[in-house]
């Protein structure tokens, strides 16, 4: 089943939602989220429910169907890949992949993502550290750990963050920090929480103990 990109924003929304929520989704919800009117999501739950994504119920609420969840799970793969293509190939920050990425998930060629997903090595993460779905929706657990919980010698890969915040991802691109980079925690001073780490065995860098709490690692 064809969707627009429209449609596509709002089952993916709706699906986001329900995963967080583990329930229905109210129109007023989703309006909030998607930054429209509840007349506007009204109009939009009905087409996707005549096309078998979602079932809906006036007043009760909106939830994904099995083939909705299969299509949301499609869409999500697009827009990781993607992620991971315009950050480990074309050098974006993290901070810049937003616009670029809400307009290529919505490029469904399935021959043009097996390439892609071939082309990268077959990523299991995206830039921010989350589970990209395989081919048949399914995904990696992450072990990851907040470098803040790191003791002193202790070696990590960096694989994600807490805070998508376009701030903090310009701070981290600032101080050299990035998807893949190897650290190893040098200190920790006791007073406030702050950090020195070695980045790729070659810089030191000093970070806050907030900023530690929000930088995800994979530990050796």
């Amino acid at each position: 089943m064809n969707l627009t990109p429209a449609e596509e924003n709002y089952l993916k929304g709706i699906y986001s939602l329900g995963v967080s929520r583990n329930g229905d989704i109210s129109t007023n919800e989703l309006a909030a989220l998607l930054q429209t009117k509840p007349a506007s999501v009204t109009d939009m739950l009905k087409k996707l429910a005549k096309k078998g994504m979602i079932t809906y119920v006036k007043y009760q609420g909106v939830s994904v169907t099995t083939a909705g969840k299969k299509k949301a799970l499609e869409i999500t793969r697009r827009r990781k890949l993607w992620e991971v293509f315009l950050v480990e190939k074309l050098r974006l920050q993290w901070d810049e992949l937003t616009e670029l990425s809400d307009a290529l998930e919505h490029v469904s060629s399935p021959l043009l993502l097996q390439r892609l997903d071939e082309y990268l090595g077959y990523p299991k993460f995206d830039p921010f550290g989350d589970p990209i779905p395989n081919e048949h929706g399914e995904m990696s657990e992450n072990p990851r750990v907040a470098i803040l919980d790191l003791s002193v010698e202790q070696s990590g890969k960096i694989i994600g963050v807490n805070d998508n915040s376009s701030s903090f991802l310009k701070y981290l691109d600032k101080a050299g920090i990035y998807i893949g980079a190897k650290i190893l925690v040098l200190d920790k001073v006791d007073f406030d929480g702050s950090m020195e780490l070695l980045i790729d065995n070659k810089r030191r860098q000093f970070i806050s103990k907030e900023v530690a709490a929000n930088i995800l690692s994979m530990v050796y």
